[in-house]
């Protein structure tokens, strides 16, 4: 068979295997937060079977069990809150309260007993444009 006659997604994927690269998966489904992973983590923990766990948390019982399986029984994350480095939603909303009141960066570091460079990369990397001007939101933030 001559490569002319070859349709042209069958060429490209010869190329595609020729240099070497690995197939290319679906990213799929995105995972559900740590969050509830910690949640389903910590039933877990207290003897609650798979299925029971995985709907009081909200996903699907095929999910659970997968989580399960591929974990071999135990927990793959720490099912401790993390704390310090990461901002917590009460600080995000804290931060989106005292900018709308028109608050400097210092100022609303000094009221979070924060790093002014936390806060000052905080509303920098979740500021949305929609309304044409920099607007920071603490849900969109949180949930990144």
């Amino acid at each position: 068979m001559k490569t002319s006659d070859v349709p042209e997604g069958r060429r490209r994927q010869w190329r595609a295997d020729r240099a070497l690269r690995p197939a290319m998966r679906s990213p799929g489904r995105p995972d559900p937060s740590r969050v509830v992973q910690r949640q389903f983590w910590r039933l877990i923990a207290t003897g609650v079977t798979t299925v029971e766990a995985s709907l009081a948390v909200g996903v699907s019982w095929p999910v659970g069990a997968r989580w399960f399986r591929h974990a071999g029984g135990m927990p793959p994350i720490s099912l401790a809150e993390p704390t310090g480095r990461y901002l917590a939603f009460e600080e995000r909303e804290e931060i989106a309260i005292l900018r709308a009141m028109n608050k400097g960066v210092r100022e609303i570091a000094r009221a979070l007993g924060r790093d002014p460079g936390t806060i000052s990369r905080e509303l920098r990397r979740n500021a949305a444009t929609r309304s044409g001007k920099q607007e920071y939101r603490a849900t969109v933030a949180q949930w990144k």
